[in-house]
């Protein structure tokens, strides 16, 4: 029985796909493809930024807290697009690359439907497999956080608040989670 043959997608490759509102990554060569985030989603996401931007901005790092899009380069055939991240951008401040992102202290992912398989074990994969001090993903559904770090093989859930310091500053970021997943 013949096998069928799949393509090994590169950077290059995602650099020509359509700007049609779909998340393109690719995780070790593999395409995958998301749809436009919920509306729900984006305010999550909003909600988070919103929460750790004073933490950061007290520190004088408020360039450091980045929204998608934007592509964290791990390989030739490795570029994710989290949700949010904290990381160096002085690299990037200078160059305008993304590719010159190199050092991330903190990814988040809003899960959704159609990618909370891919957050949970491919991507999680890649961020424990590179080092990322913490991968928050975010379960509106559960209203939880699952806490991963890079020699976790379980994640803390996290149902009450978040704890989260950037390894520059000395102070504490604590988000209140059931204050964050309140809707009214």
């Amino acid at each position: 029985m013949a096998m069928p043959v799949t393509r090994h997608y590169t950077a290059a490759d995602l650099a020509t796909m359509p700007d049609d509102g779909q998340r393109y990554e690719i995780i070790r060569g593999e395409l995958l493809v998301s749809p436009s985030p919920s509306g729900w989603h984006q305010v999550m996401v909003s909600r988070l930024f919103a929460a750790l931007l004073p933490h950061l901005q007290a520190g004088g790092l408020a360039d450091q807290l980045i929204t998608a899009p934007a592509d964290i380069t791990f390989a030739d055939d490795t570029v994710l697009e989290p949700d949010l991240f904290v990381a160096d951008t002085s690299g990037v401040l200078k160059s305008g690359k993304w590719t010159d992102v190199t050092t991330l202290f903190l990814v988040i992912e809003v899960i959704s439907p159609s990618t909370a398989r891919t957050d949970r074990t491919l991507k999680r994969a890649e961020y424990q497999r590179h080092g990322i001090p913490q991968y928050w993903i975010v379960d509106g559904d559960q209203r939880h956080v699952e806490v991963w770090t890079p020699d976790a093989q379980a994640p803390v859930i996290e149902c009450d608040r978040l704890v989260w310091r950037h390894p520059l500053l000395n102070d504490e970021c604590v988000i209140d989670l059931v204050k964050l997943f309140n809707f009214g």
